[in-house]
């Protein structure tokens, strides 16, 4: 079975807003995505508010299985609001 990157494929998810029960399905849906579509990297938008989304996603992608590594987005790409993951 061959799979292809495909338009619909997104690199980067906005979880803004939810707690971090609601985001672990969704980003955990993100990343099975972006490795169906062979994609190196995804951006996860999670805001900068309180912190404790941010908080709690580090703490899980740190564990992932599919995570190499996780680095806080550049400025340009929303700074301590954001979260590449490379998969």
């Amino acid at each position: 079975m061959l799979v292809t990157r495909t338009a619909s494929t997104r690199q980067e998810l906005d979880v803004r807003g939810m707690t971090i029960e609601e985001a672990i399905p969704t980003v955990d849906k993100g990343i099975d995505d972006a490795l169906l579509a062979g994609l190196p990297e995804l951006r996860i938008i999670h805001g900068k508010g309180t912190g404790a989304l941010r908080a709690g996603l580090t703490a899980y992608l740190s564990a992932h299985r599919a995570v190499k590594r996780l680095e806080l987005a550049s400025l340009h790409e929303g700074g301590a609001g954001a979260t590449v993951i490379y998969l």
